[in-house]
């Protein structure tokens, strides 16, 4: 009776040295790392660029490198008209050629030889810069809350609306609000002062809404339409 016993109190030493060892936790999903992006600096006003004619210039984006990396995959948005490019390189930079006096936004992906994302950079923005004496449009303002496709609870019949807008000159006045049911949104509220503000909305729809940025010269810029859920 006691040898059965030591054998069952054996196999249970056993089986929980077993568990121990063969857990989920044993191997963890290493985490990516970060890519620290260099120039264009965030927000600036790039002037680094070869010009190569009135309306194309070349400019040179720089990252760090890291380590274990393979390959580095650069995407270019052209926040203007949202056209966007992707390019791979082994370099921890890269020549792209760019319209003058437009605004992009760009970020980098690091990869190991077998394909796998080894770490990403944050999405920075700048300007190309133009022709001596041009003031620019501001930055399209980036959408906070609510964010793309949320589902936000209504309170009292209404939502809060917050955005965030940069402009190389530092010469934001003002933002014109759209709001609606459809895909091209009506103007709710104009000559808005700061970067957020309420709106009317009911329980169980879908709302589409934009923000438009306006300088003291006058020029403007679009964000786009996003839309989110409300209940």
């Amino acid at each position: 009776m006691k040898q059965a016993i030591f054998f069952l109190l054996g196999a249970i030493v056993l089986a929980g040295c077993g568990k121990a060892g063969g857990g989920k936790g044993d191997n963890p999903v290493p985490q990516q790392g970060k890519i620290a992006l260099l120039s264009p600096a965030q927000n600036e006003l790039c002037t680094q660029g070869s010009v190569i004619s009135a309306a194309e210039s070349t400019v040179t984006l720089k990252w760090s490198g890291f380590s274990g990396s393979n390959s580095y995959e650069l995407t270019i948005k052209n926040l203007a008209d949202g056209s966007a490019e992707t390019r791979t390189t082994g370099e921890t930079q890269a020549a792209v050629t760019l319209e003058r006096n437009m605004p992009y936004s760009w970020s980098v992906i690091s990869r190991s030889a077998a394909n796998a994302v080894l770490a990403k950079s944050e999405v920075w923005k700048f300007y190309n810069s133009g022709p001596a004496g041009i003031d620019y449009a501001p930055f399209p303002a980036e959408i906070v809350s609510p964010a793309v496709n949320e589902a936000v609870t209504v309170s009292d019949g209404r939502v809060n609306l917050v955005w965030h807008a940069t402009d190389v000159d530092n010469d934001i006045v003002s933002y014109d609000v759209y709001l609606g049911e459809t895909s091209q949104p009506a103007l709710v509220a104009s000559a808005v002062t700061a970067s957020a503000t309420s709106a009317d909305v009911s329980a169980g729809k879908t709302y589409y809404w934009k923000v438009v940025t306006r300088d003291a010269k006058g020029n403007t810029s679009d964000s786009g339409v996003f839309e989110f859920m409300t209940k």
